[in-house]
Formats: C-alpha cells, sequence, structure tokens
C-alpha cells in the first residue's frame, strides 16, 4: 500500500484546534467526493476540479494527519478503517455546514429574510408591535428575532453581532456605533391617587423635591435620565426603590411606596395620578442604533429604511 514510510505529520496530537482547522477544512469536501466515488478521477470529473490537485489534496490530508485514509490500486481506491471513521464525522460536519450556509442564505433573503431587533421594555406593549405590524403591510413574509432588554445590555448585544438593529434611549454616542434620533417621549410624574398632588394636571418637578422616588436600576436609560431631571430641578432624588421594569415601578407607586418619573403607560393604570412636568423639560429621546460599517443584508436594509421614515411619528399618540 502506498505511502507506508510518511514524512513528518504537519501537526501533533497537541496541535492548535485552530491551526487544525485551518490545515483540513479546505479538503474535507475533496475527501467525502473521492470516499464516495472511490475513483479518483471520477470524483475529479463530478467536483470539477483537475485530478492532479485532488490527488495532491488527499495525499496532504492524509500527511497532515499522520494517518493513511485509502489502500490505493491505481486511480481506484478504498477506504481504511482511519477512512471510515473519519468520512463519518466529515460527513456530519459537512452536512452542518451546509445547514448553517442554508440559514444564512434564507435569514437574507429580501422576502422571508430575518431582522435581529432590539427595544426597551417600555416600548414593547404597543410601539414595536405597531411598528412591525405596519412594516409587514408591505413585506408580509419577514420574520423577526425580537429582544427586550435595557439599553446597554442591547447595545452590547449590538456590538456582538447578536442584534441587527435596536430603539434605544437615550440615544447613543460612540464611535464604533451609527445612531439616528427619531422622536421623544415626555416623562410624567406619577403620585399615587391619594398624593397630596394628585388632583394637579401639570408640576413643577421642584415640587417633589421631598418625595420618596422608585427608579429603574443604575445602568438604565430612563435611570439616567431620571437623575439628570432631577438635578436639573436642583435636588437629588431620594431613592426608595429600584426595579426593572417600569410598570413595576408604576405598581410600587399605586401602593403609596413613592413618586416616580416615567413614560406614558399603554393602558391607564388604577391608583396613581399622572402629572404633566412643566420645568425642567422632561423627555427622553428615543433612537435606532446598529454597528457601524456592519453590511446590512435585504430585510435588514428595508427595515432600517422604514424605522427612519417614522421620524417623528415613531411613537403612537
Amino acid at each position: 500500500m502506498a505511502h507506508q514510510h510518511r514524512s513528518q505529520a504537519h501537526l501533533s496530537p497537541s496541535g492548535e484546534t485552530e491551526d487544525i482547522v485551518a490545515l483540513l477544512a479546505p479538503r474535507l469536501a475533496y475527501f467525502a467526493g473521492v470516499a464516495r466515488t472511490e475513483h479518483v478521477t471520477r470524483a475529479a470529473q463530478e467536483m470539477q476540479v483537475p485530478q492532479s490537485t485532488l490527488s495532491r489534496a488527499m495525499v496532504r490530508l492524509e500527511q497532515d494527519l499522520g494517518v493513511d485514509l485509502f489502500a490505493r490500486r491505481g486511480r481506484t481506491v478504498s477506504l481504511t478503517p482511519a477512512g471510515r471513521t473519519f468520512l463519518t464525522s466529515v460527513d456530519r460536519a459537512l452536512a452542518e455546514i451546509e445547514k448553517a450556509a442554508d440559514e444564512v442564505r434564507a435569514d437574507a433573503d429580501p422576502t422571508t429574510g430575518k431582522v435581529a431587533f432590539g427595544f426597551l421594555h417600555t416600548l414593547g406593549s404597543e410601539t414595536v408591535p405597531g411598528l412591525i405590524r405596519a412594516f409587514r403591510a408591505d413585506h408580509p413574509r419577514v420574520r423577526f428575532s425580537l429582544v427586550q432588554n435595557y439599553g446597554e445590555a442591547m447595545l452590547e448585544r449590538l456590538r456582538a453581532g447578536e442584534l441587527d438593529l435596536c430603539l434605544t434611549s437615550p440615544v447613543p454616542d460612540a464611535p464604533d456605533l451609527v445612531a439616528r434620533r427619531l422622536d421623544e417621549q415626555k416623562l410624567r410624574l406619577v403620585v399615587p391617587a391619594d398624593h397630596r398632588l394628585a388632583t394637579r394636571k401639570r408640576v413643577r418637578l421642584a415640587e417633589a423635591a421631598d418625595e420618596t422616588f422608585v427608579t429603574l436600576e443604575p445602568g438604565y436609560g430612563l435611570r439616567r435620565i431620571t437623575d439628570d431631571v432631577c438635578k436639573e430641578a436642583g435636588f437629588r432624588p431620594r431613592i426608595a426603590f429600584e426595579g426593572e421594569e417600569a410598570e413595576t415601578l408604576r405598581g410600587l407607586v399605586a401602593a403609596g411606596l413613592g413618586v416616580a418619573l416615567l413614560p406614558p403607560p399603554a393602558v391607564p393604570r388604577p391608583g396613581v395620578a399622572e402629572l404633566t412636568v412643566t420645568a425642567p423639560r422632561a423627555v427622553r429621546e428615543i433612537g435606532v442604533a446598529w454597528l457601524d460599517g456592519h453590511p446590512d443584508t435585504p430585510p435588514v436594509a428595508a427595515f432600517k429604511q422604514f424605522l427612519m421614515s417614522k421620524r417623528g411619528n415613531l411613537l403612537p399618540t
């Protein structure tokens, strides 16, 4: 049998996995083709590569592995026991690669592709469903992978390549991101229904300087805005409770545990009064962000264009 006196293998058994993959991956499809036909010439014709290229690739593959994969009789070959073992894993690996290729092609399809879209919890009950419904009127088969989270966590997932786009607040300013302001949302001072200010329609935030506040945890955009607006009003809020979701904070306010600066609810909540803040200006900007230089698939590009067309009209009135 050929190759009994084999040259030194290019990789030791302790070689780095990345090196093994780099050496072996380009030759796996060639190996599977030769193994299937058991004939180098026939395999070369089917794969439309020169026979000499295929023969050299198989010799080099065996050298890199340090194992005989084929028993050779002229141009006819048969798998050794090691070759049969290797073929089982190679077929499985190639099937996974084909599956992955099919998935990414499907995700990029202009008609049926996928958009990985992140957004704030406070936009999930009404704003985002309305946006997706309107977009799908013209793109009915585009699929969405939806992620709700607070702003910083979404930006991390954007940078990790797990999201294509995200709606967030405040609008980020970072060199690796592109962000566009789309709309702004007025924040209200939410107080218990039996609170001394509950009968008012409007209030200066300084009038709540002595109140206990319930807020989102540090790291949330709305928490940063609350701290900044209170500072502009001349006080630092006394924090009684910190949470992760705006409607939970509304429930705490309804229970008489404090007051809060919050965006309007999707539906009115009993037990609270929501007051317009006349001073200072209490708003949060909503924007869309994506990774700078990251190429868009057709469905992502279409949805991005759709969001940009909603500038100034993003939020329900």
